[in-house]
């Protein structure tokens, strides 16, 4: 449920700093966000669990080039700061808290700050100006109320059927489990039938990736025959406009690697090796132009249907990640994950969407840092945060 007295005490938190900084946890999309900032002249601090560290502490560290390195003195890296903690959790303990209050921090949450932080800390704990709406982070859970297939649902966005139960299932359907052991991640199966179901339902749990908890729990959905994207929108507090920043697609093991084998040989794979969806990078895409128009009419819904349901709405990045498949009307979008927060693709800024906006190459973490820079020229620093 939406805090308006933590809502408020974190809005003038933020209005009354003079010289704003940006901080974000070391993971996910961190470099992003901290080349970003450099890029718009704000502080920087990535905030470490120890181990954990050496992406941020040394290879994009910010460091003096000498005379030996490309002939003159120049800077090189993106990471001003780095703050260690023994584990991430600790984020909302004193020592933090108080590191990121003295440096006037503006948080810039991701997916790895949700899982390794968690909700309840965040939202009750996690005193600390949030650049975005912190309550909908939870929302991207699907066994919490007024989650995201709740909003699509309200926003009249078309999303793939869904089966209550599995004796139910009529059609091709990916199920998606939590894993045993990373509940944050899922495990997906395919299943056309009840007796597929139970087929392959029993072979995951015998095999010890899910367990009767996360299978009862899973989302049965029907698997959308469709070319595949991410549309990482920004909505800004400041215009009130809603920008298409890029659009991506996923690089997932092991899938990339079967679909890669011809027909014939994915027939003689064995039978322990199971689809895994599990994603580890993204490409870069574009669209064609007469898509544009569906994409944003699908973007201004959802961003409506958040407003009512968890007051301010969207604040910065998010993204709809869903399918086009064909229709009786032509090429339609379903979307069938949302993101709250920033979306971890560096590659949109080599879509040119950004671009026609801007006029230049533009980041997620870049745009996030414009946005920062302008509300803190307006004085509405307040504004972006909660």
């Amino acid at each position: 449920m939406v805090s308006s007295s933590i809502s408020s005490e974190m809005s003038a938190a933020a209005a009354a700093y003079k010289r704003p900084s940006v901080a974000v946890l070391g993971s996910h999309s961190a470099l992003d966000i901290c080349s970003g900032a450099r890029a718009n002249d704000i502080p920087n601090m990535v905030v470490c669990q120890k181990g954990r560290d050496k992406i941020y502490s040394k290879n994009y560290k910010v460091r003096l080039a000498g005379a030996t390195v490309r002939g003159s003195d120049s800077v090189f890296g993106c990471v001003e700061d780095v703050f260690l903690l023994d584990k991430f959790a600790d984020i909302t303990k004193k020592p933090a808290l108080d590191e990121l209050k003295k440096r006037q921090a503006i948080f810039i949450p991701h997916r790895s700050f949700s899982v390794y932080v968690g909700y309840d800390k965040i939202e009750k704990e996690f005193t600390i100006p949030i650049f975005g709406n912190r309550w909908l982070l939870r929302a991207e859970e699907r066994n919490t109320p007024k989650n995201q297939h709740y909003l699509l649902e309200k926003a009249g966005v078309r999303v793939p059927k869904t089966f209550a139960k599995p004796e139910d299932i009529n059609t091709l359907c990916i199920i998606k489990a939590p894993e045993a052991a990373r509940s944050y991640e899922r495990a997906f199966f395919f299943a056309s039938n009840y007796d597929e179901y139970k087929k392959e339902s029993k072979r995951m749990l015998e095999a010890g990736i899910i367990n009767e908890a996360g299978l009862k729990s899973a989302l049965i959905e029907e698997f959308v025959l469709g070319a595949q994207f991410n549309f990482n929108f920004f909505l800004s507090p400041l215009s009130g406009e809603l920008e298409l920043m890029g659009i991506d697609t996923r690089r997932q093991t092991n899938l990339d690697g079967i679909l890669r084998l011809p027909a014939h040989e994915q027939n003689k794979l064995p039978s322990s090796v199971r689809v895994n969806n599990i994603e580890v990078g993204h490409i870069a895409c574009t669209l064609r132009e007469s898509l544009l128009e569906q994409v944003f009419e699908v973007g201004e819904k959802f961003v409506a249907a958040v407003k009512k349901e968890y007051p301010p709405g969207p604040i910065g990045p998010f993204a709809l990640q869903g399918a086009i498949a064909p229709s009786e009307k032509g090429e339609e979008i379903l979307i069938f994950d949302v993101s709250f927060r920033v979306p971890g693709s560096p590659g949109v800024r080599f879509t040119p969407y950004g671009g026609y906006l801007y006029g230049k190459s533009m980041s997620v973490g870049e745009r996030i840092a414009m946005e920062i820079k302008e509300a803190t020229a307006q004085k509405r620093l307040g504004d972006i945060v909660t």
